[in-house]
């Protein structure tokens, strides 16, 4: 059975959702790169629902919206400079990788890249470890396992998404060495964004492309939904 007019009108706010999602992405990536802190606090929480209402738009699966809106309240609370707030957002952004595993359902990952990411996990944790805050570190430890598990698991829905696990890895490491206090890039905050930012539209691309492999029964019950309505 159709959709009729309804799914016209939610497939004419794909494009302008993705532009607006591009848009904001632009401005704070300046806005952080100019050190203007009220265009990153503005630009920064339009983010995640913007690319939200674009993966809705796509007809995308409940948990991939519920993940990226997991991200926007981790974005929102990691604007705030105080512990409380970082853990809270840390926590958001651990339901989003948990909806992620959700997503990617039970198909088996290749064994390498799993070898490679619990090596840079083991290492990269030992090297940091004595640098964090003492009442960030169990925190930190247990919430890069799971980031590490989603960046591996992403692999099931291809290159897209493997890239995006990838990236989300890459941008949080980037902010424990800041909290560490190492040797940061120059402009570290643009780099976290970017990568950030570029993580989480690569992850939704890989969802939402129609050759995506390996994600079991979620994405499957979902297509054939789609197909039927």
């Amino acid at each position: 059975m159709s959709a009729g007019p309804s799914a016209d009108r939610r497939e004419r706010l794909v494009r302008p959702l993705l532009v607006a999602f591009l848009l904001a992405c632009a401005a704070d990536l300046v806005g952080v790169l100019t050190d203007t802190g009220p265009v990153h606090v503005v630009a920064k929480p339009l983010l995640m629902p913007l690319l939200a209402a674009y993966a809705a738009a796509r007809r995308g699966p409940r948990l991939l919206t519920a993940a990226l809106l997991c991200g926007w309240i981790g974005d929102v609370f990691l604007l705030a400079d105080a512990d409380l707030a970082f853990l809270i957002g840390m926590g958001g952004f651990a339901a989003g990788h948990l909806c992620y595993l959700r997503l990617f359902g039970r198909a088996r990952g290749a064994l390498l890249p799993g070898i490679g990411y619990a090596v840079v996990l083991t290492v990269f944790t030992v090297l940091i470890w004595g640098g964090l805050p003492a009442g960030l570190r169990i925190p930190m430890a247990g919430y890069s396992l799971l980031l590490t598990a989603m960046a591996y698991r992403s692999g099931v829905l291809g290159r897209y998404a493997a890239t995006g696990g990838a990236l989300f890895l890459l941008s949080d490491a980037l902010i424990a060495t800041g909290i560490a206090d190492w040797p940061q890039l120059p402009a570290p905050d643009f780099w976290v964004m970017l990568t950030y930012v570029a993580a989480q539209f690569l992850l939704t691309l890989g969802v939402l492309a129609p050759g995506a492999k390996g994600a079991g029964a979620v994405l499957g019950a979902y297509r054939e939904r789609s197909i039927s309505i």
